[in-house]
């Protein structure tokens, strides 16, 4: 009995020694410091290939030097450089029965140009009212039919983000180009039966830049065995105009996430303990297609990689509360059970993802890795289902719980420790499991 209540009171103590490490390294000051820059206007959305997201990277090199990580095995510095191929969209122009429809009514979906004007070459749809369009336009596109999709005003919103997505262009990697994209034309309004059209679209290649910002702390005594912390950098730039504001700041959508990132290289690095390898990589090109961690799949051996730790909108409390947090994929290895043990004895607690219908677990830069058997998974606090500032110009810094952003970081400190260490290693994720 005594021997155990000794356990017991070692186990306790070190648990608080880690809690006051916490509260000591993790400061809010710094946490707002570093969200309030990445969300500012300056950076003006943050959006892949703009000036925006170059000075977001700037910024999150120069957190990384004065942190003291090195940069990742093959790298002269912290950016992990690569090449797409983006196919984006030059003009259009679309006429319905004679009348010519205002471009802000419509979303072509396209790899090629095209021009159409016969009507027994086409499909016309209807979208179903009860359908829902963030999930099922990606049915229609990949359908390899010439569609015209009558979308109901209804769906505004989700037809505005259509938009976006489409007028961004369509990235691929540079050695594999994507395959041609059948064309798909999705117009709002009410309409009497089409009789005739007229569809012209026009689009260009070019080669851009990309680049993930990744550093390293070396493990101590497990260094070929990774753990990965990370968030995409990128959002969505500049967009329609809401109320005279046309910036998208991603202030949550993932400024929030970047941020815990940076924050969590700082701690690990001040304790300076750490048994295994820990990357810390902030991925471009979520919005457009999860590309920054398709890429960084590519640099690093997935059988080393032992956890990741993708952190993704914890700008608000959740659905529970305060304290608490959500991790997509619960229930596809024991990543969740091995966190929620380390964090016995403290308010905060992960709960399995409720948005199962939204399909998270491959919406966010997790899927790259998990695709290929890594136990990856993302930790969030966004109540999905009823976020309004969503992929909107509102979604700034004077809209976030600073608290709670910190408080489920210091929770991701503590609750990662003993897969940092190496006593813990949660089981594999079924590879390419859909």
């Amino acid at each position: 009995m005594k021997k155990f209540i000794a356990v017991i009171a070692l186990v306790t103590a070190s648990f608080y020694g880690f809690a006051q490490d916490v509260d000591k390294l993790i400061q809010q000051s710094d946490v707002e410091r570093i969200i309030k820059t990445l969300s500012a206007d300056d950076m003006q959305g943050r959006a892949t290939f703009t000036p925006g997201i170059e000075k977001a990277a700037q910024f999150i090199e120069s957190e990384y030097k004065k942190t003291g990580l090195l940069p990742m095995a093959g790298n002269t510095g912290y950016r992990q450089n690569f090449s797409m191929i983006r196919t984006s969209p030059v003009r259009s122009s679309v006429t319905i029965n004679g009348i010519k429809i205002p471009v802000d009514s419509v979303a072509i979906v396209s790899s090629t140009s095209f021009n159409w004007t016969n009507l027994s070459d086409v499909e016309v749809v209807i979208f179903p009212p009860d359908g829902d369009l963030q999930r099922d336009y990606r049915k229609y596109a990949a359908s390899g039919k010439k569609q015209i999709v009558i979308v109901d005003p209804k769906f505004g919103p989700v037809f505005k983000r259509l938009q976006t997505f489409s007028r961004g262009g369509r990235p691929a990697f540079k050695d594999s180009p994507a395959p041609v994209q059948v064309p798909v034309v999705f117009i709002i309004g009410k309409f009497d039966a089409i009789k005739s059209f007229s569809i012209n679209h026009e689009v260009k290649k070019e080669e851009l830049p990309l680049f993930n910002v990744a550093g390293i702390i070396p493990g101590k005594t497990k260094p070929d065995e990774y753990v990965v912390f990370s968030g995409h950098y990128d959002h969505l730039g500049i967009i329609r105009p809401m109320e005279g504001d046309s910036i998208a700041n991603g202030a949550d959508d993932d400024a929030s996430g970047t941020t815990a990132v940076l924050t969590l290289a700082k701690y690990f690095k001040k304790l300076d303990n750490n048994a295994r390898t820990l990357i810390f990589v902030a991925f471009t090109a979520e919005e457009i297609g999860e590309f920054g961690s398709q890429y960084f799949a590519t640099t690093v051996n997935p059988d080393k990689v032992v956890a990741m730790f993708n952190i993704e909108m914890i700008g608000k409390a959740s659905k529970w509360g305060q304290n608490a947090a959500l991790i997509t994929g619960f229930e596809r290895s024991s990543f969740g059970p091995i966190l929620q043990k380390n964090l016995e004895g403290t308010a905060f607690k992960f709960y399995p993802d409720p948005y199962t219908d939204q399909n998270l677990f491959y919406r966010s830069d997790n899927a790259s890795l998990a695709r290929v058997g890594v136990p990856a998974h993302t930790i969030s606090t966004d109540q999905i289902d009823i976020d309004k500032l969503y992929h909107t110009v509102k979604d700034e810094f004077s809209t976030l719980d600073v608290g709670n952003i910190t408080s489920t970081i210091k929770a991701i400190a503590l609750s990662s420790r003993t897969i940092v260490s190496g006593q813990d290693t949660p089981t594999r994720v079924a590879k390419l499991e859909r």
